[in-house]
């Protein structure tokens, strides 16, 4: 017990400074990429939907059910009234979810706590699986839980640094990405029930200003958590040392 008490909590040494540098790089390119960002953006989505029944079970609405679908789009059933704070903290929640997770992490990957936030990420997808209500988001939870969990087990701790930090990027830069996509549909008809457009129906808050809020948030969140993550090589006298 003592021995997985360390392993869990105990602080890893500090990672090369170059390797904080590849993965963001690495997670750059996936973001701005077509058809990684394609196979990606269902991290995205997962964070996205997770932000939606975690707002809802804070705000004391039932959580009735998640669904994942192969196209990266997502839903969150719950119930409670359909107007007041609490739905408008639910809605609200989505689009900053996979930024503010980001920047958690780099907040613990600050602490050198790699497989801490391994393990965490481990707990809040089982979490999530127990409302997950169809088979593609089932799959895609398992996949991804039994990715993360084999990395805080079995992997060396220069492995488990390179997917903690890649993850964490990615989290804080796809985050970005999302919000400019809902605009774009938005402008073209093609998305006349975003949370944005909800959001605009239950505070009479134009949608824009809403879209506007996601973006400045992430944006932040991003610069945030690229000095957490950077702080360390910045302060280094070696950059490539």
């Amino acid at each position: 017990m003592t021995d997985l008490w360390d392993k869990l909590f105990g602080a890893q040494p500090d990672p090369p400074p170059l390797l904080v540098l590849i993965t963001g790089l690495v997670a750059l390119t996936v973001v701005v990429t077509r058809v990684p960002w394609r196979v990606g953006r269902n991290a995205i989505t997962i964070a996205h939907e997770g932000g939606h029944a975690l707002a809802a079970v804070l705000t004391g609405r039932r959580l009735q059910g998640i669904r994942l679908h192969s196209d990266t789009s997502g839903l969150t059933l719950s119930a409670g009234h359909p107007t007041g704070p609490g739905m408008v903290f639910t809605l609200l929640a989505g689009y900053l979810a996979p930024s503010l997770i980001g920047l958690a992490g780099a907040w613990v990957l600050g602490g050198n706590r790699i497989t801490l936030l391994l393990w965490v990420a481990v707990a809040l997808l089982l979490a999530m699986l127990v409302m997950i209500r169809n088979v593609f988001g089932i799959i895609s939870i398992v996949v991804t839980t039994a990715v993360v969990l084999g990395v805080s087990w079995m992997a060396s701790p220069e492995v488990q640094a390179a997917f903690a930090y890649t993850g964490v990027w990615f989290l804080l830069l796809g985050g970005v990405r999302p919000v400019g996509e809902l605009q774009t549909l938005r402008r073209r008809g093609q998305l006349p029930q975003s949370d944005a457009d909800q959001l605009a129906w239950l505070t009479g808050v134009p949608a824009l200003v809403w879209v506007g809020l996601f973006g400045v948030v992430n944006v932040l969140a991003l610069l945030a958590g690229a000095a957490l993550l950077t702080g360390p090589i910045l302060d280094s006298p070696g950059l490539l040392g």
